[in-house]
């Protein structure tokens, strides 16, 4: 089997590379050619840690194997690492043995930025210019730079439970060319044409009538029973579109519109139909259009391999006997 190490990732992976590997694998699951296995994802006592697993099968681009880890909130101050923590484990389908390690952590942020890009190029209206993000941790800055590849944005404005982060966001919009401006959840909705949220609240922050006609949003933080980020009537009033349903409606930012009878399953759409071409996707310019990004086992695979297959390729991964 072979090991690649979290150190060597970022040399091996590119956000291109991130969002196309996980851009064929929402086509291939809306294909009907790879699917997911149920999540476990517990708190574990310990740490107020949450703790799982995420895996499945893609039998198209042959990946077969499970992510495991998941988020310690107190890391970064007490020891000095990230909160989320995570291992891809990958095994051969045709004999079932162990086919690779590798590190999860920088994956794990490049595939979760990737899913919302892919919505924002399959969704987003063409003329959007300005860029909404609520939430500055640690992850917004991944889903600031995936998304400005996908439109010719011109400004980006944020808003944040604590506003001290904001400047660490405004930094890298700078870098990226952009002006950032901090401002309130009434004015981010006010001008941003695609919003991403990307917090880890248990309650909403985003309002229904704070968000216009013709917004595409992007609901990147809810992937655990419990957690939301948007008001449920804003999901009943949006064509909403998903990884994968089940999760959404579980998991996800859809399980609130849901329970409330706002929503239903069925009127949930898989993002690979729109990559597929078998759903339109936005019918028009006034369609407020929302993805709810649980954030799937198949993308830590179809990541993963990608890193595998580079680093083999390259010598980097290290080869032991297992």
């Amino acid at each position: 089997m072979y090991i690649v190490p979290e150190a060597a990732i970022a040399d091996l992976i590119t956000p291109e590379a991130s969002f196309d590997a996980v851009e064929a694998v929402f086509a291939a699951m809306a294909r009907g050619d790879a699917y997911n296995f149920p999540v476990i994802r517990e708190a574990i006592g310990h740490e107020d840690a949450l703790y799982g697993f995420k895996g499945g099968f893609d039998q198209s681009g042959m990946a077969l194997g499970l992510k495991a880890g998941g988020y310690w909130p107190h890391n970064l101050e007490r020891r000095g690492i990230i909160n989320h923590q995570s291992t891809v484990f990958l095994f051969d389908p045709d004999t079932g043995r162990m086919a690779a390690m590798v590190g999860g952590n920088l994956l794990t942020a490049l595939r979760t930025a990737a899913a919302s890009s892919v919505s924002i190029k399959h969704l987003a209206r063409k003329d959007a210019t300005v860029l909404g993000m609520v939430g500055a941790g640690h992850q917004s800055h991944f889903q600031l730079r995936a998304a400005v590849r996908q439109r010719k944005f011109e400004k980006v404005v944020g808003w944040n439970y604590h506003p001290d982060m904001l400047p660490k966001l405004a930094e890298t919009a700078a870098d990226l060319g952009l002006p950032f401006e901090a401002v309130s959840l009434d004015e981010l909705g006010a001008q941003a044409d695609v919003i991403i949220t990307i917090t880890s609240a248990f309650s909403p922050s985003l309002m229904t009538a704070q968000v216009r006609p013709g917004t595409h949003l992007a609901c990147m933080g809810t992937d655990t029973k419990g957690k939301q980020e948007v008001e449920t009537s804003l999901l009943a009033s949006a064509t909403v579109f998903t990884d994968e349903v089940a999760q959404s409606v579980s998991i996800g930012e859809a399980q609130h519109a849901v329970a409330d009878g706002v929503l239903k399953g069925a009127d949930i759409v898989q993002i690979g139909e729109v990559i597929n071409r078998t759903h339109p996707g936005r019918r028009s310019a006034d369609e407020i259009t929302l993805f709810d990004g649980t954030g799937v086992g198949l993308q830590d695979l179809a990541v993963a391999s990608a890193v595998l297959d580079i680093a083999i390729e390259r010598g980097v991964a290290i080869e032991v006997d297992f």
